[in-house]
């Protein structure tokens, strides 16, 4: 078993190796907690405007109080969330808790038909969605579930003056709401008025209730919701706690760039619970793939922490204003939701001075399974040691427990760990009932450190060989002229399948020999792909990882 291992050594200061009694009941009180400890400080910045941890408390309250009094929604009922990162989503998202509803987490870049199956698939009783995808709403409203839809605008938290500007120029100048008409909704700013005149009433919430829903984008098949309970996010959040404990000063008050979604399980944990309850300031950011603009933002601050996605982190490094920002109280950057190619690291750390380090996660694990410690003994090209409380091993396809060294799927068991899929057989989700199965092929190497070779269903079998697209990617990366790659396996008579790569360049010299070359100096024959093909840009989720999936299809339909 992994806690045997010595590289609990590594572990940062005064870190458990199995969690103490929890601390809270409820999210609930883990937010109302934070908020009465941090009253005064800033808790979220986005485009301008400003919330303090009082007033994400009293919004919050005055938002559960409508929707118990004015729409009278019931514990356990479910309440969807569609926006990209702006002040409204906290407001929304804690006080949808403190109304002891289930929070379902949506992408707003989903097609009607996503959004459909999502809402269906969850049975929402309600809907808060930002104006600019409404017009996707109105084609699908008849068919979802949800009675009541609340509407924001993306400066309505803004102030009077500067709100109304910011509606103004998202609607009128920049075109960026679609016409739409939807019966009976709600406009956001209602509910907090109506709110604030109301009584709420806390709930009766245990700590085993459903929190979150947190869908699994869909990028590998039907999207399905991942149960995540308030002992779920609770245990995580006393978990990396500890791990980022080393970054954070608390003479003074940091800044956090949040930059990934909150959507998303990795900023809701990571930036949006955990930032929250050690009293950083989270700055939002609402767009950050127009990479000029934010890295225009990000001169504005000086941050100690940001979090992200490799995608991210090098279109940062590669930007030519970039290297001229303030570091001097970066401590650390941590990667998550794809592999962090060695090739970006590097060029980071020799940027900033300061690290950026892997970990690893699902939605199904609240996500944080593994990470690198964020001083002192952080591994390049692994995803780090396990969690405390948390058990991560390699198992066969029969369900057999590896040994050290070998390459399997990669099984995990701990206290932010789901029960399971909403309302889904959930046969074949766990290896005896216990192991959580993530569909990731890895292994643990002689320090103890675990290493994902790739995801199952990517790998790509080349006359019998399995070769794994992140290896392919990760050569063809640190090539000084290439900007971004991705690696799939292509249908071939003769080898069953061969390797196909998709190139953009950093640098328009570059030529498909150049590149031949470069792969079989740096891997053996059967991994060198056959095909090469470049391109303007890839094709991505809008977190930023490539989607692998799409390039298969294109080939797919090129082939029929």
């Amino acid at each position: 078993m992994t806690k045997d291992f010595p590289w609990f050594n590594s572990y940062p200061t005064g870190t458990p190796r199995e969690l103490a009694p929890y601390e809270y009941n409820s999210l609930i009180e883990l937010f109302e907690t934070a908020a009465k400890k941090y009253a005064d400080r800033v808790a979220f910045e986005n485009l301008g405007g400003k919330l303090t941890y009082a007033e994400v408390d009293r919004l919050s309250t005055h938002f559960a109080a409508y929707l118990q009094n004015e729409l009278g929604l019931k514990k356990g009922e479910r309440i969807a969330i569609q926006m990209p990162n702006l002040l409204q989503f906290p407001i929304a998202m804690i006080g949808s808790l403190k109304a002891g509803l289930i929070v379902v987490n949506t992408n707003p870049l989903y097609t009607p038909r996503e959004m459909e199956h999502q809402f269906k698939d969850a049975g929402i009783s309600a809907l808060v969605i930002v104006a600019n995808f409404a017009h996707s709403l109105e084609q699908i409203r008849e068919r979802v579930p949800a009675k009541h839809i609340i509407i924001t605008q993306m400066g309505d938290m803004l102030g009077l003056v500067k709100g109304a500007i910011v509606n103004f120029v998202v609607k009128n100048v920049k075109k960026l709401v679609p016409d739409y008409h939807i019966a009976n909704a709600i406009s956001f700013k209602s509910v907090l008025a109506k709110g604030a005149t109301q009584t709420w009433q806390r709930p009766n919430v245990d700590i085993e209730d459903v929190a979150v829903l947190q869908y699994t984008g869909g990028t590998t098949g039907i999207s399905k919701g991942a149960q995540l309970s308030h002992r779920n996010i609770i245990a995580h959040n006393m978990m990396i706690t500890h791990w980022f404990n080393p970054l954070i000063d608390k003479s003074e008050q940091q800044i956090v760039i949040t930059a990934l979604p909150l959507y998303h399980i990795f900023a809701l944990t990571v930036n949006g619970v955990l930032m929250y309850t050690q009293g950083l300031c989270n700055v939002l950011i609402t767009n950050p793939r127009d990479i000029p603009g934010f890295v225009k933002e990000l001169k504005k601050y000086k941050f100690s922490i940001i979090t992200g996605v490799n995608t991210l982190f090098n279109g940062l490094i590669h930007n030519k204003d970039f290297a001229s920002l303030d570091f001097s109280k970066l401590k650390g950057a941590v990667g998550g939701g794809m592999a962090v190619q060695d090739a970006v690291a590097i060029k980071w750390e020799e940027i900033t001075k300061s690290p950026l380090v892997e970990g690893y996660g699902l939605s199904e694990t609240s996500p944080v399974l593994c990470c690198n410690p964020l001083t002192g003994n952080h591994k390049r090209g692994t995803i780090g040691i396990p969690m405390p409380s948390t058990e991560v091993a390699i198992f066969d396809d029969d369900g057999n427990q590896l040994k050290q060294g070998e390459t399997g799927e990669i099984c995990a068991r701990g206290p932010q760990v789901m029960r399971g899929y909403w309302e889904k057989d959930n046969e074949g989700v766990f290896f005896k009932n216990e192991w959580f199965r993530t569909g990731d092929i890895g292994l643990m190497d002689a320090d103890g450190y675990f290493k994902i070779v790739d995801r199952k269903k990517d790998m790509i079998k080349v006359s019998g060989f399995n070769v794994f697209p992140n290896e392919i990617e990760n050569v063809l990366a640190s090539h000084a002229k290439v900007l971004e790659v991705a690696a799939i396996g292509v249908p071939d008579e003769k080898s069953g399948e061969v390797i196909k790569v998709f190139i953009v360049k950093k640098d328009e010299s570059l030529t498909v020999e150049e590149l031949k070359k470069f792969c079989h100096e740096n891997m053996t024959n059967y991994k060198v792909p056959k095909y090469f093909e470049f391109r303007n840009e890839l094709p991505k989720t809008n977190v930023g990882k490539i989607l692998r999936r799409t390039l298969k299809e294109e080939e797919a339909k090129k082939a029929a």
